[in-house]
């Protein structure tokens, strides 16, 4: 045990002395500082300059041609279907309202042809642009307005008719994937990030002192697992500070510049996370981080160059994007629960993300629950102990990369 702690503190005083680490956390907070802090500076700055009398609209201009018999309905349907734009009705032709477009005097244009057809004029069409859908509903509305008061129905009954709101309510017996998706995504890239780069740490450094031949001192010294163990933890723990220090400054500069913020949906659900998710996430990501880190550490034990880490550790890298992807896939599509997520929920190298986005984005019985954590624990124990017995033999091993074969005989006699 007092090995175990030395090696675990000297490990840990490393990582706090590392530049790149001090640097990267300082910078990410840096940055989330920036954005938490930008909704302030921005209302500071409209603020000022509409002190000058200059007035400023926040929001893009929409052009819209139509029968001038028509301008006043259209206009005020389109108004209410477009509420973050200035709809603005124009008499220009089709080639003057292009130009407009294609410099950024209009962000986008409509030319009704008739009641029932019309063209879209957008520079960039984004992937998400749903201004031609949201334009063929509101000019049905404008057909069937005109056609009600062809009919003989008042202006005014007809609109009335057209713009009744229906209240509906939705109840979910269950989780909303809308609203954890954000935090939920947050965590899972947060995972993937930390896992791959400290990961690739544990490797390097094992490597590292491999090559120096510092580690023969160090293996008669002290117990391979203490060794293992101490230095997995440390980058754990190292690790898990860091995320700390960059969810927790962020959480204090969104309350800082909450009111700024406003009713926004993806901010307030990403700080608005449930404890005992909190709790989930902590367990998932720490038994997630040091299974994988152990794999790192008895992979790099058996590089005998420094340039082999990189090539020793991408089949590793690769099951661990491999089930990165499998997660994100299933986030997109909205089948959180399907086949292939249920089966990894319970494979120890792809569950700390699947159980977890499961559980954050769906029902999951308790026992299921249960099973996973204890396949995850049981896991990383077994995997720590072996990954041990693989550092003591690979870090003997000099001249050629061990063979899985070696290692195997080596673990077995051990």
């Amino acid at each position: 045990m007092k090995q175990f702690a030395t090696i675990l503190k000297f490990e840990l005083k490393y990582f706090f002395k590392n530049k790149v680490f001090i640097g990267i956390t300082v910078f990410l907070v840096v940055l989330i500082a920036a954005v938490m802090f930008f909704p302030r500076l921005v209302t500071v700055v409209e603020g000022d300059e509409s002190d000058t009398g200059i007035e400023l609209s926040s929001r893009p201009i929409m052009f819209v041609k139509t029968d001038p018999a028509q301008a006043d309905p259209v206009k005020e349907i389109f108004s209410a279907s477009f509420p973050d734009y200035d709809v603005y009705m124009t008499d220009d032709g089709t080639d003057e309202i292009e130009n407009a477009v294609l410099h950024g005097v209009a962000e986008c244009a409509f030319i009704l042809k008739d009641d029932t057809s019309f063209t879209y004029y957008v520079n960039n069409l984004s992937l998400y642009d749903m201004n031609a859908q949201i334009a063929s509903e509101a000019l049905s509305r404008v057909y069937q307005m005109n056609a009600m008061i062809n009919g003989g129905i008042s202006a005014q009954d007809a609109a009335g008719i057209i713009n009744i709101q229906i209240d509906g309510e939705t109840v979910s017996l269950g989780k909303s994937q809308f609203q954890n998706f954000f935090y939920t995504y947050i965590m899972i890239f947060a995972l993937y990030m930390v896992i791959l780069l400290y990961g690739q740490m544990v490797a390097t450094n094992v490597a590292t002192e491999k090559s120096s031949r510092a580690m023969e001192l160090l293996i008669t010294s002290a117990k391979p697992t203490s060794m293992m163990f101490g230095k997995v933890l440390a980058s754990c723990l190292a690790g898990l500070i860091q995320l700390i220090a960059i969810f927790g400054s962020a959480l204090l500069f969104y309350n800082l510049n909450k009111a700024y913020w406003g009713e926004n949906i993806i901010i307030e659900s990403i700080f608005n996370i449930p404890p005992e998710l909190l709790i989930y996430m902590l367990v998932f990501f720490i038994l997630g981080f040091l299974i994988y880190a152990f794999m790192y550490g008895a992979v790099g034990s058996t590089a005998s160059k420094l340039e082999d880490i990189n090539t020793s550790v991408m089949p590793i890298t690769m099951l661990f994007i491999i089930a990165f992807f499998v997660v994100i896939m299933s986030m997109s599509s909205g089948e959180i629960d399907n086949i292939i997520m249920k089966v990894c929920s319970f494979i120890p190298f792809t569950s700390p993300m699947s159980m977890f986005t499961r559980i954050a984005m769906s029902t999951v019985p308790w026992y299921e629950i249960a099973i996973s954590i204890a396949i995850l624990i049981l896991s990383t124990v077994g995997i720590g102990v072996l990954s041990a017995k693989i550092y003591r033999t690979g870090v003997l091993m000099y001249g050629t990369t061990p063979t899985v074969k070696n290692i195997i005989k080596a673990v077995w006699k051990s």
